[in-house]
């Protein structure tokens, strides 16, 4: 985000030396999209979920993402690799399981952008319906695109650049609600009852948890712009700690603010009682701040959201760059462009599944926001904390075998065990209760969750392949550079 000079690198590498500190967590937030996830999924994880219990929920979550990062960025510090969890889990766990990673990874970014891309369209054609302008929702999908193409063909600090601008006008328009709330004392007095162990067990915690495990998704991309940073050995385990603690702080104080401006016992009936849930964030900030507000947030509602899948979109062309690169999937992918130095190849593909995907819910008339936001990003959810988990385990396997790198025991074994461990009863909560959670019925209900074994069964086979065919290729997956 600084003007030094950029080290353009070699030959078919992406750009060194582009991201500093701030780009790095800019880019991160941008796919937590702060707006996206306090507007969309906080109502909705109070509505299904532990009530006013989520601002402890936000907290117990910033705490294992925390305690996860120990172990992660120890294993940041010594593998410098865009493949990020594959690399991890191939460094880790061995080969196989590194290519059954990479394309779990490749799904999951994949799934969470287009997801994203759904509710982008639905609450675009609405906020434009508003004034006259009634197009489909798949229209706007597709404009979206387009300019998201242009931004991953792009330089990567490029993106960072406008994500930086959009990421702060997100949190000036909710921090100009939370002091609202927070000066006029909120429905009935500021109360810390949200932070207490009864409200945190009220009602379903375990899909408030997993709801407030969605908020943070995109945290762990630090390391995805590990090739491209600055001093990757400092300006990755730097925006990991600043990304958690920035987004579970203003999660956990702006959750808080929204039940206080509610009131704890009026909040769930208030919620229940509205024809969309996602609006009860809007109807807070006419009460407390005034109409003209609402206007505003609606476009930045649009934009967090657009930000959010410029920045999955460089996650996914990332991912597959270094699968390319490194023989799990075609060389073609493996490519960067000669003037950007830009993952190119992989972003293009990525622009044609979107497309593609999109064609076909539009085809078959379902809903972008029940069919494909909701199918879509539980099936990325579900795939992005089965590959922190497989991490986890790969970060005490890794350091057993090189046990000279780093010399905390509690950063290498204990905290990784455990954050693994909570991940995997994630995993398996998310999996066996994936029809109620994304609103899937039937053999959908089993389909969806299984693309993630889907996607594990394609990255074995791709990974025996390259055993097969090139032994020494095999055996530096999950390298780099």
């Amino acid at each position: 985000m600084s003007n030094e000079t950029v080290s353009p690198g070699g030959a078919n590498q992406l750009r060194k030396n582009s991201l500093g500190v701030g780009a790095v967590t800019f880019l991160v937030v941008s796919a937590a999209a702060p707006l996206t996830a306090v507007a969309g999924g906080v109502p909705l994880s109070m509505m299904l979920g532990n009530g006013a219990g989520i601002p402890l929920t936000f907290a117990f979550v910033t705490a294992v993402l925390l305690l996860f990062a120990v172990g992660y960025v120890a294993m940041a510090r010594h593998i410098s690799n865009a493949g990020a969890f594959y690399a991890y889990t191939a460094q880790g766990l061995g080969g196989l399981a590194g290519g059954a990673a990479a394309l779990i990874a490749i799904l999951a970014y994949n799934a969470m952008q287009i997801g994203v891309l759904g509710l982008f369209g639905a609450a675009t054609a609405g906020f434009f319906a508003g004034y006259g302008i009634d197009v489909p929702w798949w229209v706007w999908t597709y404009l979206c695109i387009a300019l998201v193409a242009v931004f991953g063909y792009r330089r990567v600090d490029f993106s960072a650049r406008v994500l930086a601008v959009l990421v702060v006008l997100e949190y000036l328009v909710v921090l100009v609600i939370d002091a609202a709330i927070f000066i006029k004392g909120g429905d009935s007095g500021l109360s810390a009852v949200p932070f207490t162990p009864s409200a945190f067990m009220s009602g379903t915690p375990a899909i408030g948890i997993l709801f407030c495990f969605a908020a943070f998704i995109g945290f762990e991309a630090t390391t995805i712009y590990s090739e491209e940073a600055r001093e990757p050995e400092k300006t990755v385990p730097r925006a990991t700690y600043i990304s958690v603690v920035l987004i579970g702080v203003f999660y956990m104080l702006t959750s808080w603010l929204m039940v206080n401006g509610a009131g704890v016992d009026k909040l769930v009936p208030e919620i229940q009682g509205l024809a969309d849930p996602t609006t009860f964030l809007f109807g807070l900030a006419d009460r407390y701040v005034g109409n003209g507000i609402t206007t505003i947030m609606g476009i930045l509602f649009i934009t967090s959201l657009f930000a959010g899948v410029v920045a999955f979109h460089n996650g996914v062309a990332r991912y597959m760059y270094v699968a390319g690169r490194e023989g799990l999937l075609p060389k073609a992918l493996g490519v960067t462009h000669p003037v950007f130095q830009s993952p190119h190849a992989g972003s293009v593909v990525q622009t044609v599944i979107a497309v593609v995907v999109v064609a076909l819910f539009a085809f078959a008339g379902l809903d972008p926001v029940l069919a494909l936001f909701s199918w879509l990003t539980n099936v990325g959810t579900l795939a992005i904390i089965l590959l922190m988990a497989l991490t986890a385990f790969s970060i005490v396997a890794f350091f057993g075998r090189n046990p000279g790198l780093e010399g905390s025991k509690l950063a290498t074994v204990v905290l990784p065990v455990l954050t693994g461990l909570i991940l995997a009863a994630l995993v398996f909560y998310i999996a066996t209760n994936f029809g109620a959670l994304a609103g899937a019925e039937g053999p959908l209900a089993v389909f969806l969750p299984g693309l993630v074994l889907i996607a594990a069964v394609i990255g074995l086979f791709c990974a025996l392949r390259l055993k097969s065919g090139d032994a020494i290729a095999f055996a530096r997956l999950g390298v780099g550079r």
